[in-house]
């Protein structure tokens, strides 16, 4: 696993909002983590989110078709290979170094894949969907198989990330473009592609705005990502992946430390 970031590396992440990793992973590793992932998401079914208490995470494909893309939540609780990537202290270390924290846990894994002839992502914001708040919170996106213009690969909007507002996001919707209406002043800015093949993978900002395009293929885009909070965030009364029992036990400001849920992932300490 190639995790190093020099000094430039994390003064370009830190200006524009994200930065993209070639060859993330070596071809054993990528065949291990894409192996794995598939597995799990064939054993959760119906499920969205790996846990217990997250009945209200259940859903039917064929009821309900997510026309967007498919999602899983909490892999890395169900398959040990999984954890092993996204909890790995050197892609710790490299969030840390990016986002310039002593300490970093995992907020939730997911796997996002646009399945063939998928519908936009529309421009969107991550950070003001989750249950705290920070403006160093970041995505590690591994592609598991080649993300291309053709089959959806996700845009950035380099620089957002500075101006965002946690009170100021989009919704999901047929609208691709709502974001620029709420954000006015980012009219006039110019997105960019991130084409990765398999095995690369980009950083990003959670308040850095993004969306993702059509698939035009007959095959899926297949994506893991590892969201990483520094650690000492706290909660902000957003339920987000939360079960009841936990929005129960929890109360504005609480810290999020139960290592069960949200592990440290890598510590200066």
């Amino acid at each position: 696993m190639k995790t190093t970031v020099t000094a430039e590396e994390i003064s370009r992440y830190r200006d524009q909002g994200y930065l993209i990793i070639e060859d993330l992973l070596s071809p054993q590793e990528l065949e291990s983590l894409k192996g794995a992932v598939t597995t799990t998401v064939e054993q959760m079914g119906n499920r969205k989110l790996v846990g217990e208490g997250n009945e209200q995470f259940q859903y039917d494909r064929e009821k309900n078709p997510d026309t967007t893309f498919l999602q899983k939540i909490n892999l890395w609780k169900d398959n040990d290979t999984v954890s092993g990537f996204v909890r790995n202290p050197e892609i710790g270390r490299m969030a840390c170094e990016l986002a310039g924290v002593n300490s970093v846990r995992l907020w939730h894994d997911q796997t996002l894949q646009k399945l063939p002839w998928s519908n936009p992502t529309s421009w969107h914001l991550d950070a003001p969907n989750w249950s705290f708040h920070s403006r160093d919170v970041l995505s590690i996106w591994i592609a598991l198989s080649d993300s291309t213009l053709t089959n959806g690969c996700m845009w950035f909007v380099p620089g957002t990330h500075k101006t965002a507002e946690f009170e100021r996001n989009a919704e999901f919707s047929t609208q691709v473009g709502a974001l620029f209406d709420i954000y006015p002043e980012w009219h006039g800015l110019d997105a960019v592609p991130i084409e990765l093949k398999a095995g690369s993978a980009s950083v990003h900002n959670g308040l850095l705005a993004h969306g993702a395009g059509v698939n035009m293929t007959q095959n899926p885009r297949q994506a893991m990502v590892g969201i990483y909070m520094p650690d000492g965030v706290t909660f902000n009364g957003i339920q987000n992946i939360l079960s009841a029992e936990q929005m129960e036990a929890l109360k504005v400001g609480d810290r999020f430390n139960d290592d069960e849920q949200n592990p440290v992932v890598w510590s200066r300490q």
